[in-house]
C-alpha cells in the first residue's frame, strides 16, 4: 500500500511544512524525489485516508484575538450534517467538528470554535451563529479558555531518537 518513500514522506511532514515559497520541493530534495512527486504522493496518501488533512496552525495569541471558545451543541443527529454545513461555513469558526455523545452528562456532538478580541465580540458571533443557523432551541455550551496549549499538527509515529530515548530509559 505504501512504500518506504511514503513513509519518509509522513515522518518529514510531522515537523511541519518550511516557511519557502516551495515547501514540496524541498521536501522533494530532502528525499531525492520531484516537487510533482511530492505533490502526488500526498494526494495519495490522502485519498487512502493515511493522512486527513494539511492545514496551518495558527497563535492566534500573536494576531491579537486573545478570547477563544469551543461551542458544544446538542444537535438531532438527523440534522446534524446540515448544521454542520452551515456552521462551518461562518468565516469565524475556526474548527467545526462532529464528535460522539458522552451519554447523560455530556450530550454534546457538534463543536466549534470561534476566537475573537475580545470575550464580548466572541459572545456577538455566537449570538449570529445561533440565528442565523436556527439554534436557538437547540442546548449549548460555551467554554471559553483559560490557558494556550501548544498547539502541533498530528504524529503519526515515534521517531528513532524517541525509540532510542524510550529504550535507553
Amino acid at each position: 500500500m505504501i512504500d518506504f518513500t511514503d513513509r519518509q514522506l509522513i515522518e518529514v511532514l510531522q515537523d511541519g511544512l518550511a516557511k519557502v515559497s516551495r515547501p514540496y520541493a524541498l521536501i522533494g530534495q530532502q528525499l531525492d524525489i520531484t516537487e510533482d512527486e511530492v505533490i502526488v504522493r500526498l494526494t495519495r496518501l490522502k485519498q487512502l485516508g493515511l493522512i486527513k488533512r494539511l492545514g496551518v496552525i495558527v497563535n492566534h495569541g500573536k494576531l491579537g484575538y486573545r478570547s477563544n471558545a469551543m461551542v458544544v451543541f446538542d444537535v438531532p443527529n438527523y440534522l446534524v450534517a446540515q448544521i454542520a454545513g452551515h456552521v462551518s461555513q461562518l468565516s469565524f469558526v475556526n474548527l467545526c467538528y462532529l464528535r460522539p455523545r458522552g451519554g447523560e452528562q455530556w450530550p454534546y456532538n457538534l463543536y466549534c470554535m470561534i476566537h475573537g478580541k475580545n470575550r464580548e465580540k466572541v459572545l456577538q458571533q455566537l449570538e449570529h451563529l445561533i440565528d442565523c443557523c436556527g439554534l436557538s432551541s437547540i442546548k449549548r455550551e460555551v467554554l471559553f479558555s483559560r490557558k494556550c496549549f501548544k498547539q502541533r499538527g498530528a504524529i503519526y509515529k515515534v521517531s528513532l531518537e524517541q525509540k532510542k530515548v524510550v529504550s535507553d530509559g
